[in-house]
């Protein structure tokens, strides 16, 4: 009995040391984008109720971002707190989206914080207004075959 607690408390330590460790973080920033193509490709100005011509004008969103990234200890390898506010510092002049998507802007992201942060695995969630998005997963290993990219 002894021998099987041990045992199971050593496989829970080797879980743990060898767990994927991720921070993230929030925040809020409004943009001006638009989708040129919506005003005129007929699969999207369709003059009904699934027309979204509107979007090939410019609009307003607040995008919401959630970015998470890897840590390899538990002892604030990153600090969120600066890290969020160094993110919303890439954008203290605005966001400069033009015709960007929100998986434009999260590949954008990604480069920015790669070049800081080299070597982890990162996640970003943009979102316009909280309710519609894209959600990326930058690993820098192929899950299935274990081997650096």
């Amino acid at each position: 009995m002894i021998q099987n607690e041990v045992a199971q408390a050593e496989k829970r330590q080797r879980i743990k040391d060898r767990a994927k460790r991720m921070i993230w973080v929030t925040f809020q920033k409004e943009g001006i984008h638009k989708y040129p193509a919506a005003a005129t490709d007929p699969n999207l100005a369709t003059n009904d109720e699934y027309d979204v011509s509107f979007l090939g004008y410019p609009h307003r969103h607040i995008f919401h971002f959630n970015v998470g990234i890897q840590v390899f200890h538990n002892d604030r390898d990153i600090e969120f707190i600066q890290f969020k506010r160094w993110l919303e510092n890439l954008y203290r002049n605005g966001m400069e989206l033009n015709y960007k998507s929100c998986e434009m802007i999260s590949d954008d992201l990604y480069e920015v914080i790669a070049n800081r942060y080299p070597g982890r695995d990162i996640t970003i969630t943009v979102s316009e207004d909280g309710e519609n998005g894209a959600t990326i997963y930058y690993n820098t290993h192929i899950p299935h075959q274990q081997l650096a990219v």
